[in-house]
């Protein structure tokens, strides 16, 4: 089964139809296009200050610890 289109009295496509493989696909993708698109804004407005996940954990550790 393919894509199919729902249509008004003119004959006019008011919907899609498709199957449920073929739309979570597609869902899966835009998602995937959206992390991409996040990741180059956060990139562009990038200042400098930025530290590494790695530097990141290590600071929240030792917070955590200076807590207890």
């Amino acid at each position: 089964m393919g894509t199919q289109f729902l249509t008004d009295e003119k004959g006019n496509k008011t919907a899609v139809l498709l199957p449920i493989k073929k739309y979570n696909k597609m869902i899966e993708q835009l998602e995937d296009l959206h992390d991409i698109k996040l990741y180059d804004e956060a990139k562009r407005d990038d200042d400098g200050t930025s530290i590494s996940i790695d530097e990141a954990f290590k600071i929240i550790e030792e917070k955590r610890k200076a807590v207890k």
